[in-house]
C-alpha cells in the first residue's frame, strides 16, 4: 500500500508508476483502491463505474479495469453530498456527516474487503492506495482505506510525503508516531516525492529520517514534468492560458462548478494544433473558434449558473457569430431546449430552460447508464449519465453519431453545433479532425496523425522509468517477499 501524508502527495501517480514497473519486471500487477472520491470516472467493460484513477493505473498494469480494483466511489454533488457508487452502481446520495458515522460502515467494510479478497486471487501484486492522511485521527474508527484496509490484506506500507509542500521531517514523523503500534510496525519504508534541485542536497536528510523513523527512506523522486497522466481532480484547470494564439484553434471548455470527467480534452489540448483553456469569462467566450461544454455532476445547477453568470449569453451570440458549439453528456443536455428533473434526482428544481441551441429536450432519471461503446468507424468511448435526451416534436432526425449496430447518437444541428452523451469521443482522430476541418485555413501546421493509445503507453513507460531511476526496487522487492 502506498499511504500518504495528506492528500495529493502524489499516491495515485506512483501507484500507476509501481503497477507498470512490475509489468516489466514480469508480474501480474493490479490496482486497489478501496475508496476513492473523485468526479472523473469511467465505465468498465460490463457498463459499471469506478474512478479515473484506477482505470489509469489498470492500463499501466496492461489489463483491464473492474469496480473490484475501486469498488467504493464517491461523487461529490455540493459541498456536503455525495453520490455513492458500491461495485459500480450507485446506491444514494449521502450526506458527508451520515455516511462518515460508524452506522452502515460495517456493511462497506464488508464489501471493499471482499472486493480486495476477490481481486486478490487474480493478480500479484496487489498495488494499493490509501486516501489523504493515514493521520486522520476523529476517521480513525470508520476509515475503510488506509489502514484498516492494509490490515485486512495483510500489506506491507510505504509511506508518501511531499517535499514541494514543505514541513516533511514533521509529516513524515508524525504520520508514522500517530499510528497504533501494531500499525506502525506495518509501515515498512518511505518516499519522499516531487523533489526540486539537487538530490545530493538531501542525503543527510536522508539519513536523519531513518534514524528517527527506524524505517529506509527507498526512495527520493524528483518532481517530473511534462508528463501527460490522468488526473483525479480539477483543481488546476482555471490557471491554463486563456490568451489567444495564432495559427492555431482556440477551444473554450466552460469551467463547470461540478465539472466531471474533464479528461475528455487530454488528448484534444496536446493536439498541436489546437489551444484549449478552460473558463467562463464571457470575453474569453465570444473570442473563442470551439466552445465546449462539458460533463457535469450537477447539470441543472451548473445551466442555473451559467445563466447567472452571463457564459449562457456569450455561448449563444458565439453561435450565432459562427462559432462551433459541442456539448459533452451534461454539457449536451443543456444545449437543449429543456433539461427536467420530475423525479428531484439533482434536488428542488423540477425544470430549467436550456440554451435551445438543439432542438432536443431531456428527462434526468434515476437509473445511470454506465457502457462502454463502438462507434461506426471504429470509433470507441464511454457512457456516464442520468438523464434521457430526445429530439422535439416535429425536429428532424439529424444524429451526430451512430453505434456500430446502426442506433442513432447525439444531435447535430449542423457542423459547428452538436452535442453527444459519448465521453472520451475526443480520444478518437477522426472525431478531432471533423472538429477543426472549418477552422482549416487558420491553422499554421498541416494536420499530424494522433495515437491515443501509444502515447499512453509512452507516458507510462516514461513514468516508469523515471520512478524505476530513483527508486530502490531491490529493497521494495526484499520488503515485499519478507514474511515474519
Amino acid at each position: 500500500m502506498l499511504a500518504g501524508t495528506g492528500s495529493d502527495v502524489g499516491k495515485s501517480t506512483l501507484a500507476a508508476a509501481l503497477c507498470r514497473i512490475m509489468l516489466q519486471d514480469g508480474f501480474h500487477p493490479a490496482p486497489f483502491k478501496a475508496q476513492n472520491m473523485a468526479l472523473n470516472s469511467y465505465a468498465t467493460p460490463e457498463g459499471l463505474e469506478i474512478g479515473r484513477a484506477q482505470a489509469m493505473q489498470a492500463e499501466a498494469a496492461g489489463i483491464p479495469c473492474h469496480t473490484d480494483m475501486n469498488p467504493l466511489l464517491l461523487k461529490p454533488q455540493g459541498d456536503h453530498t455525495s453520490q455513492v457508487i458500491l461495485n459500480g452502481r450507485p446506491i444514494g446520495n449521502r450526506d458527508a456527516y451520515d455516511y462518515f458515522r460508524r452506522q452502515g460502515r460495517d456493511e462497506l467494510r464488508r464489501a471493499v474487503c471482499a472486493a480486495f479478497d476477490r481481486l486478490s486471487t487474480k493478480y500479484n501484486p496487489i498495488v494499493m492506495e490509501g486516501a489523504g492522511s493515514i493521520a486522520e485521527l476523529n476517521l480513525r474508527d470508520t476509515d475503510l482505506v488506509n489502514m484498516p484496509m492494509a490490515r485486512h490484506a495483510q500489506a506491507d506500507v510505504i509511506l508518501v510525503g511531499d517535499i514541494d509542500r514543505g514541513g516533511i521531517f514533521a509529516s513524515i514523523y508524525g504520520s508514522i508516531a500517530l499510528q497504533t503500534p501494531e500499525d506502525r510496525q506495518r509501515i515498512k519504508g518511505i518516499l519522499i516525492n516531487k523533489f526540486r534541485g539537487d538530490l545530493r542536497l538531501f542525503d543527510e536528510g536522508r539519513h536523519m529520517l531513518e534514524r528517527l523513523c527506524h524505517i529506509p527512506v527507498l526512495g527520493i523522486i524528483p518532481h517530473l514534468t511534462d508528463m501527460h497522466l490522468d488526473a483525479e481532480d480539477s483543481v488546476q484547470l482555471a490557471i491554463k492560458a486563456r490568451t489567444r494564439a495564432q495559427g492555431r484553434v482556440n477551444i473554450a471548455v466552460v469551467l463547470l462548478r461540478h465539472l466531471s470527467n474533464f479528461t475528455d480534452f487530454d488528448t484534444l489540448e496536446r493536439d498541436p494544433r489546437v489551444h484549449l483553456f478552460y473558463t467562463t469569462n464571457t470575453d474569453d467566450l465570444l473570442a473563442s473558434d470551439i466552445i465546449i461544454l462539458p460533463g457535469s455532476k450537477a447539470t441543472l445547477s451548473d445551466l442555473h449558473e451559467l445563466r447567472r453568470n452571463g457564459a449562457a449569453g456569450a455561448i449563444i451570440r458565439a453561435r450565432n457569430a459562427g462559432a462551433t458549439i459541442l456539448g459533452i453528456c451534461g454539457g449536451y443536455q443543456m444545449l437543449g431546449v429543456e433539461v427536467r428533473d420530475p423525479h428531484h434526482i439533482e434536488g428542488d428544481i423540477e425544470r430549467l430552460p436550456g440554451l435551445a441551441l438543439l432542438p432536443v429536450t431531456t428527462t434526468l432519471t434515476a437509473e445511470k447508464t454506465t457502457r462502454q461503446v463502438t462507434l461506426r468507424g471504429g470509433m470507441r468511448g464511454y457512457e456516464i449519465h442520468c438523464g434521457e435526451t430526445h429530439p422535439c416534436p416535429h425536429a428532424q432526425d439529424s444524429p451526430f453519431l451512430t453505434h456500430s449496430d446502426g442506433t442513432p447518437e447525439g444531435y447535430r444541428a449542423d457542423d459547428r453545433c452538436m452535442g453527444t452523451y459519448i465521453h472520451g469521443i475526443l480520444d478518437n482522430p477522426p472525431l478531432i479532425n471533423r472538429l477543426l476541418a472549418p477552422f482549416k485555413t487558420k491553422l499554421s501546421q498541416p494536420p499530424t496523425p494522433l495515437d491515443p493509445q501509444a502515447f499512453k503507453e509512452e507516458q507510462y513507460n516514461r513514468l516508469a522509468d523515471h520512478v524505476r531511476k530513483h527508486i530502490d526496487m531491490k529493497k521494495l522487492y526484499q520488503i515485499l517477499t519478507q514474511h515474519d
